[in-house]
């Protein structure tokens, strides 16, 4: 998921580069979106592993 939060972060980049500003913005936005869900997926993974080992 990281992934393509960096995918989606690098097509931003080139299309702002570019002067595609409706398909930079829709871009950031989306890999805002995927890099804060993969930062709540991660805490949630490691909080349940912490309370397994107990």
């Amino acid at each position: 998921m990281l992934y393509w939060a960096l995918v989606f972060f690098v097509i931003a980049l080139i299309a702002g580069a570019l002067g595609f500003g409706g398909i930079a913005s829709a871009s950031s936005g989306i890999a805002q979106i995927l890099f804060f869900l993969f930062l709540i997926l991660f805490a949630i993974s490691l909080i349940m592993g912490l309370v397994r080992r107990r």
